[in-house]
């Protein structure tokens, strides 16, 4: 067996082993609060927040789940968050791509945690930016009170849903919320704020203050049913649009409202036939080593992922250490911007690094991403970069100028961006290829990606030099072993920060996927994407 071979083969097995945890933690995921809880929401007649999205959702279409690991290894104290106590899908309806935002009431009765609000504004954001309509399935308890001082007041908070609502409502996006559980004080605004709402008789309500406060306000006694129930609602208040008996009505009735929505113009962004890969897909997961400093052939990686006979690479002999290439992927026109993680040599014959950024490569990318908003193609970046390269002869040619015309670039796209974190993403490089800050669409993360300011043995070793120079400061010494035992333990909390699923828990991006699902992913968003018009392209001031 060649070394070719057995690095393919270790490769393999290492992400087999990273995607039977990928699967492993999704299985606890689904399940939300636990079994119990979910058989006490059948013995009260609801179905679960997936069990809704299931019968939603039109069979044997593209998902998208989004934040599915939201609150992941947080909140430990109050016994978690799955998911944020939210599950949020991009699926069709009666062949309309809709966002579908489901409170789980297995999950503290479906109350808001921060990450909650952060992923319920999420949802709405992408509704914004693809003009999709967007379904609330509301179950929820409200603010999750220990923690009201980090979800109520702030811009980014829970008011700031509503503010949404109303934005929707004004770019003619529709939102149907149903009312499937409890809803109550400032929740009480979304369903209403929304184009129609519908509840469920018996286990929905609705209303600004519950029995327990209207009592402890005004001294009133009332029940749930006649203070905001179904109705009360609909034959009293006015408040609501439908009654239905139960979880399948409520759920029939958003199809039929759906089935009956007006189209909206496309994007117009190039679509033919779909073409399988020139190299077989699987290849990906030998193909993508292990050990993050190692390099591998990143185009053969392309050729696993794109129709075959579509890749034109641009610039190919110029700024190597990025790739820039018009492709094709499940048919759709992309322009593809990948970090390249060969070493390779410049025009001058100078050894460049792989996954490093150099002025070269930087003034390709700028020239490439102004071109593909020119002609209105998608743009995917796939991240594997260590950042802009450093030192005299790079801050004297120029680097910090090259980066900053990318980097301006990227921010003025107006063509949907989507982002893959294929490996590294480390320092300004994560910012230079389209990373959360910069707005792209949809942003997913692979099991080997790292998301940092710089790598573990870097960031590992100058804490560590910070802790000491402190230490000796007060006076005070550290033998070597002690000194051993601190940057083993800085590193150990660095690396696990860098975790795709610390990003992901935060929200940093969407989805971890399997590398497999790759190709479908993007395809799945580009259809998203091609419900909003592109904005006409204004790239600024850029320095030449």
């Amino acid at each position: 067996m060649s070394k070719i071979d057995l690095d393919f083969n270790i490769n393999e097995d290492e992400m087999m082993l990273s995607l039977a945890r990928l699967d492993r933690k999704l299985e606890k995921v689904y399940l939300g609060g636990g079994n119990k809880k979910i058989e006490k929401q059948h013995a009260q007649g609801k179905l679960t927040a997936r069990e809704r999205i299931e019968y939603l959702i039109d069979n044997n279409t593209a998902l998208i789940e989004i934040g599915a690991f939201a609150g992941d290894g947080m909140y430990e104290e109050y016994g978690g968050c799955p998911s944020g106590g939210v599950v949020v899908v991009i699926g069709f309806i009666q062949n309309r791509q809709c966002v579908i935002v489901a409170n789980d009431a297995t999950v503290k009765a479906g109350a808001w945690f921060p990450i909650t609000g952060k992923k319920n504004l999420r949802a709405q954001e992408i509704a914004l930016e693809n003009k999709l309509p967007i379904i609330y399935l509301v179950d929820s308890a409200g603010v999750f009170l220990p923690l009201q001082d980090e979800i109520f007041p702030d811009k980014e908070h829970f008011g700031r849903i509503f503010r949404n609502n109303a934005k929707l409502s004004s770019k003619g996006i529709p939102q149907i919320s149903a009312i499937m559980g409890s809803c109550v004080a400032g929740g009480a605004y979304l369903p209403i704020m929304s184009d129609e709402s519908i509840i469920v008789d018996g286990t929905g309500s609705i209303f600004l203050a519950g029995p327990y406060l209207v009592k402890a306000a005004i001294g009133e006694n009332v029940d749930k049913e006649t203070l905001g129930g179904a109705k009360t609602t609909n034959q009293i208040s006015g408040v609501t649009d439908y009654n239905v008996p139960d979880d399948k009505s409520c759920l029939d009735t958003i199809k039929d409202i759906v089935s009956k929505i007006g189209e909206r113009k496309k994007s117009g962004i190039n679509r033919i036939e779909s073409k399988n890969p020139s190299r077989n897909p699987r290849d990906i997961i030998g193909i993508m080593p292990s050990n993050r400093a190692k390099p591998y052939d990143t185009k053969s990686l392309l050729e696993c992922i794109v129709d075959r006979e579509s890749l034109t690479y641009y610039k190919d002999e110029y700024g190597q250490t990025i790739i820039c290439a018009y492709a094709r992927i499940d048919g759709w026109s992309v322009g593809i911007v990948i970090n390249n993680r060969l070493v390779v040599k410049n025009g001058r014959g100078e050894m460049q690094f792989g996954g490093v950024i150099y002025s070269d490569s930087a003034d390709k990318a700028t020239r490439f991403i102004l071109n593909c908003n020119q002609k209105k193609i998608p743009l995917i970046f796939f991240h594997d970069v260590t950042g802009f390269m450093v030192g005299t002869r790079s801050e004297h040619g120029g680097i910090i100028k090259d980066g900053a015309k990318m980097v301006n670039a990227v921010a003025n796209s107006t063509v949907p961006k989507i982002t893959v974190i294929i490996g590294n993403s480390y320092g300004a490089g994560n910012y230079a290829m389209c990373g959360k800050a910069y707005d792209p669409r949809f942003i997913a993360a692979w099991p080997t990606a790292k998301i940092a300011v710089m790598g573990g043995d870097q960031a590992s070793q100058v804490l560590a030099q910070i802790q000491i120079s402190s230490i000796k400061a007060k006076g005070q010494n550290l033998d070597e072993k002690a000194q051993e035992e601190m940057i083993n333990e800085i590193k150990a909390k660095y690396e696990k920060q860098t975790e795709p699923y610390y990003a992901a828990s935060r929200l940093w991006v969407d989805s971890i996927i399997n590398p497999l699902d790759t190709r479908n992913f993007i395809s799945n968003c580009l259809s998203a994407c091609d419900n909003a018009k592109i904005k006409k392209f204004n790239v600024g001031v850029i320095q030449t």
